[in-house]
């Protein structure tokens, strides 16, 4: 199938991820508003203008710039601590994916551009966004939270909202949309002649699935820069970040895994590839939480 006969795909993931951060956002700006002005103000603000930066940076569309903004309040409210202090929110990771993602993209580009795989230039679409960041909301949520304990699955909260274990999923999520970016970006450039993750073979640089030595160390030094960055943010240990960093890895390579089996044979877009990566992450940093 060609990417217009998938684009269903990049819908349904907008679907899944919207309604719950906007409704996620629009009760915990109510609870707070009434609990603790200062944490609404500072979590929309700042959420906000991340949003404005990234569309006048031409990093985001205008939509996709509001969705960004959407996320990043949820799993800012989700993580408060106190004292509270904006920077130790998840506010810290989503920026740090924000500023490799940029970075990454723009890296030769020329080359990329021969390649056909450059990114537009009016910057990240709504759905790619959601790809990226919308399992971390979604892990951080209320359901998701209540869920684990009423499982007795963890009963170390944050001040409010998230869990302590479901906070390394956040991390692992944010790390593995890092990941990815920054080895399958770098990897065009540098990388030489990548090969076939399913068959070691040598293939053009911008296949579904192909992976390079220096685009892999890319991919994990940005994952492990982020979920470092994820565990200050959460007041989180060296247990956390190892999971996160575990998870990131794993969700690396699941994600050349399904752009050389379903995304090379058009049964994914790679909005939806870069979702259930994502979503792999999460999942592995849990499983391994679950275990220690």
């Amino acid at each position: 199938m060609t990417q217009s006969e998938l684009a269903w795909q990049s819908k349904l993931v907008l679907l899944l991820v919207l309604p719950f951060v906007g409704a996620d956002t629009v009760l915990e700006t109510n609870f707070w508003w009434a609990q603790d002005r200062t944490v609404a103000i500072w979590t929309l603000g700042l959420s906000v203008l991340l949003g404005v930066v990234t569309w006048k940076l031409r990093a985001a569309t205008p939509q996709a710039a509001a969705t960004g903004a959407a996320i990043t309040a949820s799993l800012m409210f989700s993580t408060v601590t106190f004292p509270y202090v904006p920077l130790h929110t998840a506010m810290t990771p989503v920026v740090a994916v924000s500023l490799l993602a940029f970075a990454a993209t723009r890296i030769g580009r020329v080359q990329k551009e021969r390649l056909g795989t450059a990114e537009a230039r009016k910057g990240r679409s709504a759905a790619q966004i959601a790809a990226n960041l919308g399992i971390a909301a979604l892990v951080t949520s209320y359901a998701a939270s209540d869920a684990a304990q009423a499982w007795a699955i963890d009963s170390q909260r944050f001040a409010h909202g998230t869990t302590k274990l479901f906070a390394a999923g956040l991390a692992a999520a944010l790390a593995e949309a890092a990941a990815d970016t920054v080895s399958s970006e770098t990897g065009q450039v540098f990388g030489g002649r990548p090969w076939m993750i399913t068959t070691l073979r040598s293939v053009e640089p911008g296949r579904d699935g192909a992976v390079s030595l220096i685009g892999t160390l890319a991919g994990v030094t940005a994952g492990a820069v982020v979920a470092a960055l994820g565990t200050w943010a959460l007041r989180g240990d060296v247990e956390l970040f190892a999971v996160a960093t575990a998870g990131a890895v794993f969700g690396l390579f699941f994600d050349s895994l399904l752009g050389a089996t379903l995304e090379a044979r058009g049964w994914l877009n790679n909005d939806a590839v870069n979702f259930l990566s994502t979503a792999s992450a999460a999942l592995f940093a849990l499983a391994i939480g679950m275990m220690l």
